[in-house]
């Protein structure tokens, strides 16, 4: 049983954004993410696998700065060692990387570690240095090459219902779906291309943040109903 609070204050997931070097390189990193910010996102990590740390490094404290400003959080994608080097608010590991206890360790008590995981055996890894656990992918996507088969929105409320912490979908999210992943339990969405690749980042934010709130509301009133 995973127990124990994080020291930082309650996360948002609502609109979880992942960057994407590439779908950014047209109107910049920068410039993508304020867009989205003014839309609605509510996090953002900053995932660029490949390539040298440096130029990912000097990307970083500038959209750390960016963020700052807005209070959103900056959480980095892997590579703790660079999440260390631009004072980012946190980290995200996968099942290959670095373990969350491992990330905690390093990053200390008020640090956000979220944790990915894609299906029922990874389960046991989930331990109480955990804050939030990405789940999925939910729909088929195409986004992450070498990602998992999706899982399905049954199999994904049956998973979300044994993770004692908060949980956000990802995994080809779009306007049309989103209120099925928040039907299915998630506290939040992580979409990539739905923003980056937007012609208005926006636009396409302030859509996908309108889906969110009102199918929370509507899960919340469920409940109390």
């Amino acid at each position: 049983m995973v127990s124990a609070s994080p020291m930082h204050a309650p996360l948002n997931l609502a609109l979880y954004l992942v960057t994407d070097p590439e779908m950014t390189a047209r109107r910049g990193l920068l410039e993508t993410v304020a867009s989205a910010i003014a839309g609605g996102v509510t996090i953002v990590q900053l995932r660029h696998k490949d390539g040298p740390a440096r130029p990912r490094v000097e990307a970083g404290r500038a959209l750390k700065a960016l963020l700052a400003r807005h209070g959103v959080p900056l959480i980095v994608n892997d590579r703790v060692d660079v999440a260390q080097a631009i004072g980012a608010d946190g980290v995200h590991v996968g099942q290959d990387d670095l373990p969350p206890a491992a990330a905690r360790a390093l990053l200390g008590p008020d640090a956000i570690v979220g944790f990915s995981i894609t299906d029922e055996s990874q389960l046991a890894a989930l331990d109480a240095s955990v804050d939030y656990v990405g789940l999925g992918p939910i729909f088929p996507t195409g986004t992450k090459l070498d990602a998992a088969p999706a899982v399905g929105q049954t199999t994904f409320a049956a998973l979300r219902r044994r993770i004692p912490r908060p949980v956000v979908a990802i995994g080809g999210i779009t306007v049309a779906n989103a209120a099925s992943a928040i039907a299915a339990g998630a506290d939040g969405i992580a979409v990539v291309s739905a923003i980056c690749a937007a012609n208005d980042p926006c636009a396409a934010a302030h859509a996908l943040r309108a889906v969110v709130d009102r199918a929370l509301a509507a899960r919340t009133i469920g409940r109390i109903a």
